[in-house]
């Protein structure tokens, strides 16, 4: 078998693993995260946890397979190490880019979410028997 083949499968039996743990390990997370932030809301918590894994895997797997190839010449085991090292670590450095970006993703959710209760005015207590109610304050 040539040693360019062998990079390659390599490449693959190393990076596909490597995107299904990093998806899982989001999709994990983020479950519990969204799931916090939309406590009412439980079934659009794993609706948006779902669309963010599924278009993690689209980009990172289109990643993985459009940087297979390569135009270097692979003669030996020092070849094939050297070329894993360059395409295994860009893989990574994409996928915590990726991940960083999914991070950022759920934290703007979080404060869409705080920001939306925030507006909401804060309630009335209820008059004490004897005590004349409040009066209305105006809005800001």
């Amino acid at each position: 078998m040539q040693p360019v083949v062998v990079a390659y499968a390599l490449y693959l039996i190393i990076t596909v693993p490597l995107t299904v743990l990093v998806a899982r390990t989001l999709s994990k997370h983020g479950k519990t995260f969204l799931e916090d932030v939309f406590q009412d809301k439980q079934a659009l918590a794993q609706s948006v946890n779902q669309l963010l894994v599924v278009g993690f895997y689209l980009v990172s797997l289109g990643f993985v397979t459009l940087f297979l190839t390569s135009n270097d010449t692979v003669l030996d085991a020092r070849d094939v190490f050297e070329m894993l090292s360059v395409k295994v670590g860009t893989v990574a450095l994409v996928l915590g880019v990726m991940h960083v970006g999914n991070v950022l993703v759920f934290n703007g959710i979080r404060r869409r979410h705080l920001n939306h209760g925030a507006t909401r005015p804060a309630p009335v207590p209820p008059p004490y028997p004897g005590y004349p109610a409040p009066a209305p304050h105006p809005a800001p």
